[in-house]
């Protein structure tokens, strides 16, 4: 499915979530990530974040919930940053770009 398809009237939200965690949590906030059925991807990084997510949402509203009282409320999460998908250029939610656009850099 591509961002923002419609979903039942409404525009379907792709975000990335980076997320700070308390590292002595590091393996049970992945554990319950894991539960919450938005999050799509979960990996456990390098670099600034600690774990990083990709999270799909059938709206805004949903995302918003699906941030503040489920990924917020794991604990050890001490803080996240997130960012709203606008456009897929590469990659498997890029599906409605056309395979010649998509290897026009060889």
């Amino acid at each position: 499915m591509s961002v923002g398809e419609d979903l039942d009237n409404e525009k379907q939200v792709t975000a990335i979530v980076d997320i700070f965690v308390d590292t002595t949590r590091l393996e049970d906030v992945m554990r319950d990530l894991c539960k919450i059925n938005s999050v799509e991807e979960a990996y456990e990084v390098t670099g600034e974040f600690d774990i990083a997510t990709m999270v799909i949402s059938k709206s805004i509203e949903e995302f918003r919930d699906t941030l503040k009282n489920k990924i917020m409320k794991i604990p050890g999460v001490k803080s996240v940053v997130s960012s709203i998908v606008l456009k897929v250029a590469k990659g498997p939610r890029a599906e409605h770009i056309s395979p010649e656009n998509r290897n026009s850099g060889n």
